[in-house]
């Protein structure tokens, strides 16, 4: 057991001043990526031995994906389903309940990805992910003159975000979903963004950055708003104001972190060889997000927008009832029903081909129940 803190903000860590850090396994070459899931356990990635493996208490660190094509980043979609950034096939893919794999993306306007690193999941289904140049395959080239940051939306569009920064690495949300994190490897700064209709990010801001010499890599947000940034000593611990509460020390180059166990009351850490867990005593870690799935209404932000002349509406519905879709003109004229009729509790798609109308500003009218939810699309031809 090691002592893991030093305290910048006496009293108001999450972290307690007795908390203990301890391998829980080690002997790999090079770890990332971890992620609980109930019923599975710990899986991180061990990049260079082109595995994931799967931890448990009872019987430790066994294979759980071989190859993996050197995956580094994990995650869980809102089904369950494990999705990897894959250094060594320089894509995103899904691992399905049959064990084959799905691409999810590979290729932004006809040239490869650099080496997706890190990915995050949105409550609509969504993955934001980071594409810095580093661990492209040996013999293979940068085709990207950039580094950017995806979102790969629920109907499976790429979409740039931003490619301001040289290196970006981890990545990860506000709990409330109204802010985008990223830092800036080799910089050690983290930066900010307002995600703007659930698919774009604006008003970029530094946030926080880290002195010593090192890297910023995998960061994680606590259900307060704390960010676990991996970076120079060990784990960082930001509160959401960008203050410095402490330093989690871990021995090695610290790679990432993650909430786990049942409670959430584990950070489980990746750092050079070892895996690491350090217990809390409150719970501040946020449950996979395939619980939160159809918990609520939502119409959410179609894309692309602005469009021409097709563009895909998603929303959720929480229960059975009558959904009706609609699309109205800035005069309140119905211009199109899209839907009408009873709908199962889930998370539906619909795309809408304006090819008749004209350009202009139409609203999208979500009813279902007794909930109205109206948002702006734009028609540009």
């Amino acid at each position: 057991m090691l002592a893991v803190c030093i305290s910048f903000a006496a009293g108001q860590s999450p972290v307690p001043h007795d908390a203990k850090l301890e391998m829980i396994a080690g002997g790999f070459q090079f770890v990332e990526g971890p992620v609980w899931k109930d019923g599975v356990g710990l899986l991180f990635s061990d990049i260079p031995a082109n595995t994931v493996y799967r931890w448990v208490p009872d019987s430790g660190a066994r294979a759980y994906l071989k190859p993996s094509s050197n995956s580094n980043g994990l995650t869980f979609d809102l089904q369950g389903r494990l999705l990897l950034a894959q250094t060594g096939t320089r894509r995103v893919a899904r691992l399905e309940t049959n064990g084959t794999q799905t691409p999810l993306a590979s290729t932004y306007n006809g040239k490869r990805l650099n080496s997706p690193n890190d990915l995050v999941v949105k409550s609509d289904g969504s993955i934001f992910f980071t594409d810095p140049p580093f661990n492209i395959p040996a013999g293979q080239t940068k085709e990207l003159s950039f580094s950017g940051i995806f979102r790969i939306s629920p109907s499976g569009s790429l979409q740039l975000l931003d490619s301001s920064l040289a290196e970006p690495n981890g990545i990860c949300f506000s709990p409330d979903k109204s802010k985008l994190y990223v830092n800036n490897s080799s910089e050690r700064v983290i930066y900010a963004w307002d995600v703007v209709n659930d698919s774009m990010i604006a008003n970029k801001r530094r946030f926080a950055s880290m002195n010593p010499v090192g890297y910023a890599d995998g960061m994680k947000v606590d259900a307060a708003g704390n960010i676990f940034c991996a970076g120079p000593l060990g784990v960082w611990v930001f509160a959401p104001n960008g203050t410095v509460l402490d330093t989690i020390l871990v021995p090695g180059q610290t790679s990432n972190c993650n909430w786990g166990d049942a409670d959430r009351k584990a950070l489980y850490i990746t750092a050079a060889t070892g895996v690491y867990r350090i217990r809390l005593t409150s719970a501040t870690g946020i449950k996979d997000r395939g619980s939160l799935l159809n918990r609520a209404f939502q119409l959410y932000a179609n894309y692309p927008n602005p469009f021409n002349p097709k563009t895909t509406i998603e929303y959720s519905i929480p229960h059975d009832t009558d959904v009706s879709l609609e699309i109205f003109n800035s005069l309140g004229q119905q211009v199109a029903l899209l839907e009408d009729r009873k709908f199962p509790a889930g998370n539906y798609k619909q795309e809408w081909n304006a090819s008749t109308l004209a350009s202009g500003t139409y609203f999208c009218r979500l009813h279902a129940d007794r909930l109205v939810q109206t948002r702006m699309v734009l028609l540009l031809k």
